[in-house]
């Protein structure tokens, strides 16, 4: 969930898809399918095809299985058509909660996300509602023990490579960009010998609200649920998680 650090939120995602493999691989080539649908199939001239397809590599899928993809969302190839969704709403305590889904069926995935916020506590609302907090930001993580460099020699390396903003944890450097120019500040980095450890476009909320115990472990339930859900792709909050 979205809070002052990705950090945690990755390593949180990485330790439970890392289980659960074959569903990452799903979601993953679909995301590729409508990245190649519609963008076109070359990485080089497709941006969003571009992370998706580096973000499946990470994931180590298979390249046959990428190719596939590719040329299923460029019409090479019969597959199944996929739309993007969002569905927004409110968690336990209030929280702000924004789903993006891509499915081959609105009907089902719409009926089973409205299940999901009801059975957990939080209210499925109008187109509108929570998106107006949310703005899409380019975010890159580097871990700060992989990187072998210090802070200051970091910021300089992220004020050549065009970052806009960069915060240091005690693990990591967290880097923040303009969506379209996630990729080649990336690619800036890596020409630099600076391994990203993560790369993504995000949904970044422009406020944080604080929650209670009880109410913040029923969100966690409600987010690790609709993750969990094929048909789900990314869940952002604007929980004050206190990482």
């Amino acid at each position: 969930m979205a809070g002052h650090s990705k950090w945690a939120q990755i390593k949180r995602k990485k330790a439970k898809t890392d289980a659960q493999r074959g569903k990452l691989f799903t979601k993953l080539g679909r995301e590729i399918i409508v990245a190649a649908r519609e963008g076109g199939g070359d990485p080089d001239g497709n941006a969003r095809l571009k992370a998706a397809v580096q973000r499946a590599k990470e994931a180590n899928m298979p390249n046959e299985n990428i190719a596939r993809a590719i040329q299923k969302g460029a019409g090479n190839l019969d597959g199944n058509a996929y739309e993007e969704l969002f569905y927004e709403g409110y968690g336990p305590g209030g929280v702000a909660v924004l789903v993006r889904g891509l499915t081959d069926n609105r009907n089902r995935t719409s009926a089973d996300v409205r299940h999901l916020f009801s059975k957990y506590g939080g209210n499925l609302g109008e187109a509108g509602c929570v998106a107006w907090q949310f703005q899409p930001q380019g975010v890159i993580i580097v871990d700060r023990v992989a990187a072998e460099v210090s802070e200051d020699e970091m910021t300089l390396l992220v004020l050549d490579a065009g970052a806009d903003d960069m915060v240091t944890t005690e693990e990591a450097f967290e880097l923040t960009t303009a969506p379209e120019e996630l990729n080649s500040v990336r690619e800036s980095l890596s020409n630099q010998g600076i391994e990203v450890a993560e790369a993504e476009i995000t949904m970044v909320p422009q406020t944080l609200i604080s929650v209670g115990d009880e109410d913040a472990e029923r969100l966690t339930e409600l987010v690790e649920m609709l993750e969990e859900h094929d048909d789900v792709q990314e869940v952002y909050t604007n929980l004050d998680s206190g990482e």
